[in-house]
């Protein structure tokens, strides 16, 4: 994985696969400037059963410079691929769940979500005593009347599963600790977003 201008991605897989599954996989999504390759290419690779095995060593070099190809793409458009992706893949299966923030980028990602989804959405789960203050998120730019209203809990009396929306190492290792506490079992009872 490698962070571009916009968040991780991950880079060129053919390097990490035979051309005998590049080419069962259907090769890259060729839409030109401003498409997302790689990610579209490593979708398609697990759609069709591929896996992921971690290595904890450099395996490449990646030359970045400021004209890259990655700058072409928005983060709008990564962001658009990947909720849609969290939308067939994990979201299809779960009857409900919560969104673990409250903040910017809990909302932004229930706003992202098709309507359907939406109403899965049972609460909003932080930490932060201001957000639970106010007791619901209220979706303004909803076209449903009355707005949709989701509450906000805090994240120990949050059920799961959950779509976690905090970025890792930015507490100090106190999402890190507050996730460990409640003995879940990631890719059942949640699933990392961020």
């Amino acid at each position: 994985m490698v962070f571009t201008s916009h968040g991780p991605t991950v880079i060129m897989p053919t390097w990490f696969c035979s051309r005998e599954w590049f080419c069962h996989v259907g090769q890259f999504v060729e839409d030109g400037k401003g498409s997302p390759e790689d990610l579209l290419f490593f979708y398609e690779h697990l759609r069709k059963g591929g896996g992921v095995y971690r290595v904890d060593r450099c395996l490449l070099l990646y030359r970045y410079h400021e004209h890259a190809a990655t700058h072409s793409v928005s983060e709008e458009t990564i962001w658009g691929h990947r909720v849609r992706f969290l939308e067939e893949r994990v979201l299809a299966h779960w009857p409900s769940f919560t969104i673990w923030n409250a903040g910017k980028q809990g909302r932004k990602l229930y706003r992202s979500l098709t309507e359907r989804n939406q109403k899965k959405v049972g609460a909003f789960c932080d930490v932060d005593a201001n957000k639970i203050s106010k007791g619901c998120y209220t979706y303004e730019e909803s076209k449903e009347r009355p707005k949709p209203k989701i509450p906000v809990i805090h994240f120990q009396d949050a059920k799961p599963p959950f779509v976690v929306c905090v970025k890792l190492d930015l507490t100090g290792g106190g999402f890190e600790q507050n996730l460990k506490s409640l003995d879940l079992k990631e890719g059942e009872d949640f699933y990392h977003f961020n």
